[in-house]
């Protein structure tokens, strides 16, 4: 992971980038390793942190990757989830099917910054890349199943990373950035009635199923932040 971060920000220098700034953004947060990763950018590390994976961004960057991602929950691919393997079954936004790329993008996208490159599968560029105009889309593998693969090299890997990500920064200008304008209305599908139950007690919840509830937001943040509350909420069933 860190040495396909490595090549992401080389290729960003390359294509003419002067800033980068990485935000850890799998599971405990805590997967790089500082001490190998390219001394020219800054390293957000650890959780809880506020926005969670799009912690540190800001209006003042030009663009935004997203290294190692994957669909969202419920579909095919690699890895697929969204935010919580353990507790959601589904996330819709506006009765749009949610990835982590489409969560975290439209919240890069309120703050006018887009979206310019992509690395994962097959199954994330089906479901993803479309929404991002003008982005860079690197397909590292083909999903075979949810823990199997068919894989580039590492170094194959690395390098289309590198030349993707310099690709993107010398295109930025023609990408557009991805809004979903509020309000907004979230529904999660969680694992189980048991989860349904406690995030039902929420103020504001709306339960809408067995296994499903619904908020009403201002915008992506508010969104965000309720998906954050659900997922720490569940992980206390396990």
């Amino acid at each position: 992971m860190t040495q396909e971060v490595n090549a992401a920000i080389a290729g960003a220098f390359d294509g003419g980038a002067t800033y980068v700034l990485v935000n850890d953004s799998h599971g405990p947060m805590v997967n790089l390793i500082p001490e190998d990763l390219d001394p020219r950018a800054e390293c957000i590390i650890g959780r809880p942190k506020a926005m969670n994976m799009a912690a540190g961004l800001d209006s003042s960057f030009n663009a935004v990757f997203f290294t190692g991602y994957h669909s969202g929950a419920g579909r095919h691919g690699v890895l697929s989830h969204t935010v919580s393997g353990f507790a959601f079954q589904a996330l819709r936004i506006n009765g749009i099917d949610t990835a982590e790329a489409t969560l975290y993008g439209a919240y890069a996208g309120s703050l006018g910054v887009p979206v310019a490159l992509l690395s994962g599968d097959d199954q994330l560029a089906a479901q993803c890349h479309g929404l991002f105009p003008g982005s860079v889309m690197v397909q590292v593998k083909t999903a075979l199943g949810h823990r199997s693969a068919r894989a580039l090299s590492p170094e194959m890997a690395r390098a289309r990373i590198r030349d993707g990500a310099r690709t993107a920064v010398r295109g930025v200008g023609l990408c557009a950035p991805y809004v979903i304008p509020g309000p907004c209305r979230l529904e999660a599908d969680l694992a189980s009635v048991a989860m349904a139950d406690l995030c039902g007690v929420i103020p504001g919840a709306e339960r809408i199923g067995p296994r499903g509830v619904a908020f009403e937001t201002a915008g992506i943040v508010q969104v965000q932040q309720w998906i954050a509350v659900m997922a720490t909420m569940c992980g206390t069933l396990r």
